[in-house]
């Protein structure tokens, strides 16, 4: 394993830790054209897979950290399964949020009872940076660049080839890699062949920019309803991971997405953000190779007003 991934046994030992609070989502195939499945993350109880990182991640502190409280920056699912396993625990959990996070993934933060810092996408940033926030206490639990909170995220991959041992592919969401690092760690270890993709939105690309030029990039973003996914650079250690994990690095246009998630409710009437219905938009269009694709979707967690407006676009 790259250095500062999970191995098979940190992912095992995952999976029992989350087991009270993440559950094991199933996978279906899209009733479409071609053998695309789906791993439904956005059936998780916060609607997202972040859950499982998160509870990784605090089964791993002690006593005396997990008093302290918690601290996480995120512009929404992570804060929610940070802030689902705290209110578990009955600790204090904060959130560095940054100014343009959607209002429905700021609202589910604040019924799980923790406190929002809104700060600029620079302060936001540089939390993720320095792992930390001026003036908050607290343990900070990084979104991505963590080996516990890839382990969790890994337990995916157990789940995937347990219920599809012959998968071709699989494609994944790349936010921070925390994601992608973490299944593909599992399936290197299990089953090195497949092949695994990490997937993007044109309007923010990080890692194809880092992927063709051989070192992390700061690029010029985009905002549109694609909101979990791409920010303005790749960490350098996550790109080191991702160049040793990755066959590559598939992209969609937004125009795609929306398609994905329409088609994803039409067919069958699952709900995913934007982040979780790319690699379905890749898929759908042929860029994951033949054979049996497993897209993972990541999230469901869309302002209901987008939902409209996406169902209501020709």
């Amino acid at each position: 394993m790259p250095v500062g991934c999970p191995d098979l046994n940190a992912i095992r030992e995952a999976r029992k830790a989350i087991a009270g609070s993440a559950i094991r989502t199933p996978l279906v195939r899209l009733n479409a054209p071609g053998e695309i499945y789906l791993k439904l993350e956005n059936l998780q109880p916060i609607g997202s897979f972040k859950i499982r990182g998160a509870a990784n991640a605090m089964a791993h502190m002690s006593a005396e950290d997990l008093r302290r409280g918690v601290v996480t920056a995120s512009a929404g699912n992570m804060a929610q399964g940070v802030a689902w396993r705290a209110r578990e625990l009955g600790i204090p959990c904060t959130v560095i949020a940054p100014e343009t996070a959607p209002e429905t993934k700021i609202s589910a933060i604040e019924r799980l009872g923790a406190r929002i810092l809104k700060v600029s996408y620079d302060d936001w940033w540089r939390a993720f940076e320095e792992r930390r926030y001026p003036g908050v206490e607290g343990v900070f639990i990084h979104a991505f660049d963590d080996p516990n909170v890839m382990a969790g995220n890994g337990t995916i991959g157990l789940e995937i080839l347990e219920d599809l041992s012959d998968v071709d592919a699989v494609v994944i969401p790349w936010g921070g890699g925390g994601l992608a690092c973490g299944i593909a760690s599992a399936l290197r270890e299990l089953k090195p062949a497949t092949r695994i993709f990490a997937a993007e939105v044109t309007t923010a690309a990080p890692l194809l920019a880092a992927w063709k030029t051989g070192a992390p990039q700061v690029i010029s973003t985009e905002r549109s309803f694609v909101d979990g996914i791409g920010g303005k650079s790749v960490f350098p250690q996550m790109f080191e991971r991702a160049k040793k994990l990755l066959d590559g690095v598939l992209v969609a246009r937004v125009s795609e997405v929306r398609d994905a998630v329409r088609l994803m409710a039409e067919r069958n009437r699952i709900i995913a953000e934007g982040a979780g219905a790319t690699p379905v938009a890749c898929a759908v269009e042929g860029r994951a190779g033949a054979g049996k694709v497993v897209c993972v979707v990541s999230g469901g967690n869309i302002d209901l007003s987008k939902l409209v407006e996406i169902f209501g676009t020709k």
